[in-house]
This record gives structure tokens, C-alpha cells and sequence, in this order.
């Protein structure tokens, strides 16, 4: 396993909220990764004494320590229990029944030496790369389904935050781990996989410098930090030109690239696009 990782704040006044980690489990050849973005709330009450990086750094924790030694049990159920160990740690202090408590995205993706496993919850990216080269990229596509004119308002937004026919997030409620996108493939179908924070995925999402494959040379040849630079050079023109960007003119981005290692050919060097 080889990996690399890179983060930036979206602003140098306000802490990062996403966290990454990604670490090898030599028993068996295999390794985990783990990428969380926390959820930005509102000014005004969330219920809660805590700060959301004080949450991505409780359930990254639990997510990288169970995913590493629970190898017996499935990727939702160690969403769960992480969940649930986690609002265990402040549910004596907060209102972990309130919609804005502290909460966030989940991709989590774990191998050993016969199969990849994934799961993805709200928003981020998991990119998965086959030995020819092809790039599928793992969705969880619910909140991009809810109009922009329901997501500019808090209230409406709310309605449709974990719940049915809406969207859903990592919070307090470990039940919401079977609504995360999850599955299975065979070890020797991926040879390196890429997971991205939204504030990265702009590259292809917001900005379209390129396809899924084509972010996933970018993060071969230039690596996450080589992205990351992109995507702020992008959000930075955009500023001056009045350009396509939302509600957020920079994003916490963080992303990591992985190569599992496959035994049966090398990863060819192929250029990724210069960006326009």
C-alpha cells in the first residue's frame, strides 16, 4: 500500500472540519481508509457544547480503529457502532436529537487480499480504478437530488435532513449506517482508489476541468496536494470572473490516493489535463 494525503481549510479563520486517515493492516496485505467531512451548521443553536471537528475526530477514530480490527464485521455495522460510540461521548451533555447536532459525510473503504470494500454516506467521493485504467466513481447522489431553492433555506433543508425521501448523514442515530451506499468488489478489479471531500471533488462537480478519470490522474501524477492546488486556482479565478461557484468561495478539501498494489501490473504514467 502506498498513500497520500493532503487538506486544506476552506478559510484560515475557521478550523478544518474534515478528517482523513488512511493506514495499512500488514496481517493480511490489506488496508483502510477513511475520509469524514463535517457538516458547516448554521449560526444559532445546534444542541450541542462541541465543535464539529471535536466530532469528525471522535467517529474518524472509531471508524479507522474498528474498520482495522472488527475485520468480521460489515462496513455498516462498524458505521454503527461508531456512530453510537460516539454520541455515547457527549449524549450526557448535548441534544443529540437535535437536526443540527454535530454530524457528517462518510467514505470508508477497506481491502484485503481478495476483496475492496466501500461505503459512502452524503456527499463525498470514492473513486475506484480498475487495472485497465477505467475509473468508477461511488456516489451518494440524495443531497444533489434536493433544488438549490430548497437548500438555500435552513428550515427547508432541515425537513429533508436524515430522513425518508430527503438526504442523510452521519449524526447521533447509528440506524442511519444501512441508508449509506455500500458494496463489494473483487481485490483484483481495483488497483488504486481516491476518496474526496466536496471541496475537492469541485475539480469535476462545480468547476468540469475533467471527467472521474481524469481526476484520478491528476491525483497520480500531482498527488492530493496537486489537486487541491488546482481547485483553489479555480475557485480563485472564479472569484474574479464571476464563475459558476455556490455559496462557498473556497471549501475544507482534503483528499487521499491509495494504491493497493496490485501484483499483476504496474500503474502506467499517463499525463492528467492541464485545466483551462
Amino acid at each position: 500500500m502506498r498513500s497520500e494525503v493532503a487538506s486544506l481549510p476552506g478559510s484560515p479563520e475557521r478550523p478544518n472540519e474534515d478528517w482523513v486517515a488512511a493506514a495499512p493492516t500488514t496481517s493480511d496485505g490489506g488496508g483502510t481508509v477513511v475520509l469524514l467531512d463535517g457538516v458547516t451548521p448554521p449560526a444559532g443553536d445546534d444542541g450541542c457544547v462541541h465543535t464539529v471537528p471535536w466530532f469528525t475526530a471522535r467517529l474518524g477514530g472509531a471508524l479507522t480503529e474498528l474498520s482495522g480490527s472488527r475485520r468480521d464485521m460489515p462496513l455498516s455495522e462498524i458505521l454503527s457502532l461508531a456512530i453510537r460510540r460516539t454520541a455515547d461521548a457527549h449524549r450526557d451533555t448535548c441534544d443529540l436529537s437535535h437536526v443540527r447536532t454535530p454530524q457528517a459525510t462518510v467514505v470508508l473503504a477497506r481491502w484485503d487480499e481478495t476483496r475492496v470494500e466501500h461505503l459512502v454516506l452524503s456527499d463525498s467521493v470514492l473513486l475506484l480504478e480498475a487495472p485497465d485504467g477505467t475509473v468508477r466513481a461511488v456516489l451518494d447522489d440524495r443531497l444533489d437530488r434536493v433544488p438549490d431553492e430548497v437548500r438555500r433555506s435552513l428550515e427547508a433543508t432541515d425537513r429533508l435532513r436524515n430522513r425518508m425521501g430527503g438526504f442523510f448523514t452521519a449524526a447521533a442515530d447509528p440506524a442511519v449506517a444501512a441508508r449509506a451506499v455500500a458494496g463489494t468488489t473483487p481485490r483484483a478489479e481495483v488497483r488504486a482508489l481516491a476518496a474526496l471531500t466536496d471541496g475537492a471533488s469541485r475539480w469535476v462537480e462545480l468547476f468540469g476541468e475533467g471527467d472521474w478519470t481524469d481526476c484520478f490522474g491528476v491525483l497520480r501524477e500531482e498527488g492530493p496536494a496537486g489537486l487541491l492546488h488546482r481547485v483553489r486556482t479555480l475557485e480563485a479565478a472564479d472569484a474574479r470572473t464571476g464563475g459558476p461557484r455556490r455559496w462557498k468561495l473556497h471549501d475544507d478539501a482534503t483528499a487521499v490516493y491509495a494504491e493497493l498494489g496490485d501484483r499483476r501490473a504496474a500503474v502506467p504514467r499517463v499525463s492528467p489535463p492541464s485545466g483551462r
